[in-house]
């Protein structure tokens, strides 16, 4: 693996340029079929310099240089989205990118899905750690098979699901179908957001790393720590190598470790998250230095849609803690593993006894989503225009936190317990 990484100052581009370099130059590229993994607008990354960069190495060496959208599940991006997710304009594709084609994953097109391998019940049972039994296909976007390598191009930074995202999370759920995403989502979901963020090596992870065993062709890793809009720390190697070096060094730039709890937190979202579903980001960085009984208020006057792509399952469900799915698994037997899993997620750690639901706190929407539709899915409401943002600077000593742009940096308590229950 080659790579570097500061917790001081940021990589320059000539540092970039030479890494790439140096990572291929003794390889055998030419005439190889190489496909690019690259994450749409709502992960913080320098994805123009890297895309300039790996075109100039590879596009001349190999037979073709293809680049397609870790969506997962949202939803695909237009034309003038792409480019500017690359920093091109369409003219510059055909005068200066030519032999780069762009392509949006399709999660939901059956046709554009294949079957890689299968886990079985014992092999579930196992990577759950005893809390899923149910034999999975690991489905994914049948084009990869086109290619000889698969090149992840793609950040790190604490994740709730599978504890620090990167690596091959590119391709489960970046470019998957939904029985694997289904499956191990809600298997984070099982865990906990509390006790899966910020941590290493988690059962989810293991699902990830064992579904991307299944693919035959080469898989390699630009692993991208980010700080700001800048780069910190670029490795690269085999996805699991490479994202080994870039959760470290993610452990040191994006993890705030507060000595207290807060009773507010008001969460700003930043424009890159366009729905709650990745608006939710800004609930599962910061649920943990809420105060018991305190609110977390997500502020985004600019969203006003739950989910573009999940929206009338959430608010046919409503957002809930785990054990009010858990205890009435027949309710939801027919609903979507990942969607439960969002909404738990974004309505935090609680209990369900005796038909009574009670969240740990208390989750509130400062967004375009009207009231009517808040109270629908079970959360607060506080209208945007009633907020007055300078009411929450620097207000820590009196319990309030403001974050102006959540949902990439983990607030965690001093005091908090690692590991998994």
């Amino acid at each position: 693996m080659i790579g570097k990484g500061y917790t001081d100052r940021l990589l320059t581009e000539m540092q970039v340029i030479k890494l790439v370099h140096n990572a291929f130059s003794d390889d055998d590229m030419e005439g190889k079929r190489v496909l690019c993994i690259i994450p749409d607008q709502t992960r913080t990354a320098p994805i123009d310099v890297m895309f300039r960069t790996v075109y100039a190495e590879l596009a001349e060496r190999v037979e073709l240089l293809d680049f397609i959208i870790a969506l997962g599940t949202h939803q695909p991006l237009s034309e003038e989205a792409i480019n500017k997710r690359v920093g091109i304009s369409q003219s510059d594709r055909a005068a200066h990118y030519p032999q780069a084609r762009f392509f949006n994953h399709e999660w939901k097109n059956p046709d554009q899905l294949i079957v890689a391998g299968t886990f079985s019940e014992e092999e579930v049972l196992e990577l759950s750690d005893g809390r899923m039994h149910a034999a999975v296909d690991v489905t994914i976007n049948k084009m990869i098979y086109d290619y000889d390598l698969l090149l992840i191009i793609g950040p790190t930074f604490p994740h709730e699901v599978v504890g620090f995202s990167g690596g091959n999370k590119y391709l489960f759920p970046g470019i998957a179908g939904q029985e694997i995403i289904d499956m191990f989502h809600w298997l984070g979901a099982l865990i906990t957001n509390p006790l899966i963020i910020g941590n290493k090596y988690t059962p989810v992870r293991a699902v990830v790393d064992r579904a991307a065993a299944f693919l035959p062709m080469e898989r390699r890793c630009m692993s991208l720590v980010v700080k700001g809009r800048g780069l910190a720390g670029l490795y690269i190697g085999t996805p699991e190598a490479a994202w080994e070096a870039a959760s470290d060094l993610s452990d040191k730039l994006h993890i705030s470790y507060e000595t207290k709890s807060y009773h507010t937190v008001l969460s700003r979202a930043p424009l890159m998250y366009d729905d709650l579903w990745t608006g939710g980001k800004c609930m599962y960085k910061l649920e943990q230095v809420v105060a018991d009984g305190g609110d977390l208020i997500i502020y985004a006057p600019h969203i006003t849609e739950v989910s573009v792509s999940h929206g009338d399952i959430i608010e046919k469900i409503g957002y809930h803690v785990r054990d009010y799915f858990v205890k009435q698994p027949h309710r939801f037997k027919d609903i979507p593993g990942g969607v439960m899993a969002h909404s738990t997620h974004v309505r935090g750690i609680g209990t369900y006894e005796n038909g009574v639901e009670h969240g740990r706190i208390n989750v509130i929407l400062a967004t375009g989503i009207s009231e009517a539709t808040c109270h629908k899915i079970n959360l607060g409401y506080r209208d945007p225009a009633t907020i007055n943002v300078e009411d929450y600077i620097d207000q820590e000593d009196e319990g309030i936190l403001y974050v102006p742009k959540a949902g990439e940096m983990l607030y965690r308590l001093n005091t908090n317990s690692e590991g998994f229950e």
